[in-house]
């Protein structure tokens, strides 16, 4: 399950991709559009900016802004940026493995396999998914 830190990542990038050509956005404008507490949006924003999705000015017309292109921002790296590893359980995470303490041998294991097919299945679409990707995709209409 996606925490709060990285969905407001998302939502994040997805404002200023599409305010790119806009300008710089300031952080209590994107808090109040997307309805972010604004000192948790700045710790958010300052890691973005940090691992180069971001940039920022300062001074009049300053704030933030995407630092590279939306087609090159691939959505399974913020995730794993802002949670950590994809997988359900650490035997089978590719950036964080760690031997399962409560468990027997791993090739005996029988919840093994289902947990890294997951892994495969979420790393498959978020490691193909890019911010313009995210972008194309229909707003949905509130029901």
């Amino acid at each position: 399950m996606l925490t709060k830190k990285t969905k407001y990542a998302l939502r994040s990038l997805i404002h200023l991709a599409l305010k790119a050509d806009q300008g710089p956005v300031l952080i209590a404008d994107l808090a109040a559009e997307e309805n972010i507490p604004k000192k948790f949006l700045e710790h958010i924003l300052l890691e973005l900016n940090k691992e180069g999705y971001l940039a920022s000015k300062k001074g009049k017309g300053g704030g933030y802004f995407l630092a590279q292109p939306a087609t090159k921002i691939v959505i399974g790296d913020v995730v794993r940026l802002m949670d950590g590893p994809l997988a359900p359980v650490a035997c089978v995470s590719k950036t964080a493995y760690a031997k399962c303490k409560d468990c027997g041998p791993e090739n005996e294991c029988r919840i093994r396999p289902v947990m890294k097919r997951v892994r495969e299945a979420i790393a498959d679409v978020l490691d193909q998914t890019t911010l313009q990707d995210m972008l194309a995709t229909p707003k949905r209409k509130k029901l």
